[in-house]
């Protein structure tokens, strides 16, 4: 479970990062209609309406991540957070909760955000409980003892935490050998914001399909390799 867990949340970060690298291109977020829609699909099992419901509300990260202010952490790094609470809030959303899933989806990007300004002040040293850590969205002051009544989900949470996109950028860089880098690049647009299905980038590259697949599947393995070896720092 714990495998499968990296291995998506590698993908989805994957997905995510193509659309930071131009941000402008963010998608306006989908009709009701269309929500439920892609919610029904979903549940049937259509990945691609799952990633449609990610890429929809990519929109609204950026716009929460604007109005909190975490020590050490950029406007990038936010996003970033931010993004993997709408990928967990997108994967763990039931229609039938009674509400919706912008809804939802706000507080699990907020959580994530969160969690990670108390994550950084657990690494100071001879820190006050009650002193500012940061603001929430209001502007209201942050102390460390509010953070401290979080219960996470220990196991995803812990797997959300080690996948940062700022730490994956940088993985692609260190350990990724140049044709596997680049099938990355092109099948989720981490250059220029354009996702590429697996036929143009065989043409491009000048060879078959099924060899991009390998190619993208030992990419994603060895991210995940190198991140499963950080989490044990």
């Amino acid at each position: 479970m714990l495998a499968w867990l990296f291995t998506s949340l590698i993908r989805d970060a994957l997905f995510f990062l193509g659309y930071l690298n131009d941000r402008s291109s963010f998608p306006k977020p989908l009709s009701a209609r269309e929500e439920r829609a892609c919610l029904r699909r979903m549940q049937e099992g259509d990945d691609s309406a799952r990633r449609a419901l990610i890429e929809h509300n990519l929109r609204l990260v950026a716009h929460i991540a604007r109005k909190y202010t975490v020590p050490g952490c950029d406007a990038d790094d936010l996003v970033s957070i931010g993004a993997i609470g709408l990928i967990k809030a997108v994967n763990t959303f039931r229609p039938d909760s009674g509400t919706t899933l912008s809804t939802y989806a706000s507080r699990c990007i907020e959580n994530e955000i969160l969690m990670c300004l108390r994550s950084s002040h657990k690494r100071r040293n001879d820190v006050s409980l009650e002193e500012p850590v940061g603001s929430d969205s209001e502007g209201n002051e942050i102390t460390l003892m509010e953070m401290l009544g979080t219960d996470p989900d220990a196991v995803t949470d812990e797997v959300d935490r080690r996948i940062t996109l700022s730490r994956i950028r940088t993985l692609i860089r260190q350990k990724l050998p140049e044709r596997e880098r680049i099938v990355l690049e092109m099948r989720y647009g981490l250059l220029d914001g354009e996702c590429r299905p697996q036929y143009e980038v065989a043409e491009a590259l000048g060879i078959s399909r099924s060899y991009v697949s390998r190619i993208e599947k030992k990419a994603v393995q060895t991210l995940e390799s190198a991140l499963r070896g950080k989490s044990r720092l």
